[in-house]
């Protein structure tokens, strides 16, 4: 299955809000070296692109998913279909950070904090406004206590 034109805008976003994570990431661990804090090498940067790799690779597999469900109309079946989705991915997760543990060249913190990048380039966009396209419909307004019925509770009051 392809990736339809407005998945692929939101993971081209991804994978830059990713990246650019990627850099802030290897030179905290930079700074924190010239500190005296732990070691920077070759390990840190290989662990954070590869981790980096994967969290945009899973975001990816969560548009595809959200494409195969979408044309689903049973709601048992779309409801399997996004579970046994959300643990390949988890597992993929979890794969991942087992192998940065063994594989000598990967440091395992580096390769493991860039799972964490989707969910902090979401909030980004969603803080900047960028998250959704603005539109021009106005959202509903909320009824003033004026207009509401008379025989409903205020539930701001404290009166009994």
């Amino acid at each position: 299955m392809k990736l339809q034109p407005a998945s692929k805008k939101e993971v081209t976003r991804m994978a830059a809000g990713c990246s650019v994570c990627a850099v802030i990431e290897v030179a905290a661990f930079a700074v924190l070296h010239f500190c005296g804090i732990g070691q920077f090498s070759y390990r840190v940067v290989l662990g954070a692109v590869g981790g980096t790799a994967v969290a945009i690779a899973n975001f990816a597999l969560m548009c595809l998913m959200v494409q195969n469900a979408a044309g689903t109309q049973d709601q048992k079946l779309l409801k399997a279909k996004v579970q046994a989705s959300y643990n390949l991915r988890i597992f993929f997760q979890a794969a991942w950070v087992a192998a940065a543990f063994f594989i000598p060249f990967l440091n395992v913190i580096a390769a493991a904090i860039p799972l964490l990048f989707p969910t902090a380039v979401i909030y980004f966009l969603q803080i900047t406004g960028r998250l959704m396209p603005k539109d021009n419909t106005p959202s509903p307004a909320r009824e003033t206590p004026a207009e509401e019925e008379a025989g409903e509770d205020d539930l701001n009051s404290f009166e009994v």
